[in-house]
């Protein structure tokens, strides 16, 4: 059975609109009036024990809605859900203690106090034993490398420091599910790849299952063989990764460097000859088919004051980003070739 099951799930969010000024406000007394966003729609997924999966979207894609659900923080206001078996928002006391949420813009330790204090006061929530919890600090201290961090005040750790011991505190209690939200988010490169190799390391070891949102495809890269991708509330793509770099497959990413900046009439011409031409200053960069890369850079030789290119594969970002462009166009996507893997 599976570990987390979705079926249909939606979440919409009424507001009040507030009208500026005094009028507004008065105005607002008598006759308020609304507005509804539907930040989840009618999602449906299934995951298995021990998966890894990336959740990609961009901001208000509903990404983290969806893991407020399914941690038991937010209601749906349509569809159905189980992880563990519990339905998350009835928040039993059994499943609430089988799961950790993770938010890379949210504290969960104590500012002013060392993080062992705030260790101590999850073992009393979650009732951990005294030598369980003595050793489970310990294996985790020693693999995330913070034995010499416990008894400093949170505030004086640096952000990485700090978000190694918000994933300690995380998995004291051995959770089954972990939902890491943007665990990376602001962290120096060697933080990111010591936190990636933890979580991965973590993940085989113990079977732990894990959906993880991030805005680094570092991260989704190098941890997770599925994704799914979720755009305007709607799952858009579900299957796995090499999948989804698959779609981009025929596909080549050219970047030119060049002696100067482009005359009006040279980038007219540019236009003229690729009107998705991205350039930034000095630097050009398009997308075109395989077969026709040899064409384009002579053609944008011989037209423009060329010092360097390069020629690679389409980035897995550029990729999910046409997804989010078709899915805007209302074309009809399928997803990759996964068990769960269903037309949207």
């Amino acid at each position: 059975m599976a570990v987390i099951e979705v079926s249909h799930l939606t979440r919409r969010f009424t507001t009040h609109l507030k009208q500026p000024g005094l009028r507004g406000a008065l105005r607002g007394l008598v006759k308020r009036e609304y507005q509804t966003k539907t930040a989840v729609d009618d999602v449906s997924f299934s995951i298995e024990r021990g998966e890894f999966v990336g959740f990609l979207g961009p901001n208000g894609a509903g990404k983290t809605t969806t893991l407020k659900m399914l941690s038991g923080v937010l209601h749906p206001t349509s569809g159905e859900a189980r992880v563990l078996g519990f339905v998350p928002w009835q928040r039993k006391p059994e499943f609430q203690k089988r799961f950790s949420l993770v938010l890379g813009q949210k504290n969960q330790l104590w500012w002013d106090l060392p993080a062992y204090d705030s260790f101590e006061l999850n073992r009393d929530i979650y009732d951990i034993e005294p030598s369980t919890f003595k050793a489970k600090v310990e294996e985790l201290a020693e693999l995330l490398e913070i034995q010499k961090l416990l008894n400093v005040p949170v505030r004086k750790l640096s952000l990485g420091e700090r978000m190694k011991c918000e994933v300690a505190a995380s998995l004291l209690h051995s959770p089954d599910v972990l939902f890491l939200d943007e665990p990376t988010i602001g962290l120096d490169v060697v933080s990111q790849v010591r936190l990636r190799e933890f979580l991965r390391d973590y993940n085989e070891r113990t079977g732990l299952t894990v959906i993880l949102t991030s805005h680094y495809m570092a991260d989704i890269q190098a941890l997770c063989k599925r994704v799914v991708v979720i755009d305007g509330g709607r799952a858009v793509f579900d299957g796995a990764l090499r999948d989804l770099v698959a779609q981009g497959a025929d596909q080549r990413t050219i970047r030119f460097h060049l002696q100067r900046e482009l005359s009006p009439e040279e980038r007219l011409h540019l236009e003229a000859l690729d009107e998705s031409a991205t350039l930034n200053g000095r630097e050009l960069e398009l997308t075109v088919a395989h077969n026709q890369v040899p064409q384009r850079v002579a053609q944008l030789l011989a037209l423009l004051p060329v010092e360097g290119l390069a020629v690679e594969d389409v980035a897995v970002e550029n990729i999910i980003r046409e997804l989010f462009s078709k899915a805007d166009d209302g074309r009809t996507l399928v997803t990759g070739n996964h068990d769960n893997a269903t037309q949207i």
